[in-house]
């Protein structure tokens, strides 16, 4: 066997144990209040609130997928903590999400729910591997 035939069946290879990998499905969930939302009427703020709880939801993905970054400063003196801050920063590309479904959620709030399947987790790990 040569090393181009060896290179591929180790690709296979491969592919055949990323998608035997226990993947889990992605679930996120989005809010978003419809009243301040901007808008000439209801109906655009419902239509606003719905897309600001997508988005939502999309941040909480990409926090499932590439983590978060946190950035932090304390500053103590005199062994007393004078001022603590951090902040935190997700950025990312989704691929593959799609909504399970849209609720409003009492009077004024809308929630949204996305998942990405794990079939489509292992297309994705197997595409970012050069596999697929």
């Amino acid at each position: 066997m040569d090393a181009s035939a060896s290179a591929q069946l180790a690709a296979v290879q491969e592919v055949f144990d990323a998608s035997a990998e226990q993947v889990p499905t992605l679930t996120a969930v989005g809010y978003a209040v419809v009243s301040s939302q901007p808008g000439r009427s209801d109906s655009q703020k419902r239509l606003m609130a719905i897309r600001s709880a997508r988005m939502a939801a999309m941040r909480d993905l990409a926090e499932q997928i590439h983590g978060l970054q946190v950035d932090s400063s304390t500053t103590v003196i005199d062994l007393m903590v004078q001022n603590d801050t951090f902040r935190g920063v997700v950025s990312g590309t989704i691929r593959g999400a799609r909504t399970v479904r849209i609720n409003p959620t009492g009077s004024d709030t809308y929630e949204i729910v996305l998942e990405i399947d794990r079939d489509m987790i292992s297309y994705l790990i197997g595409t970012a591997r050069g596999l697929v």
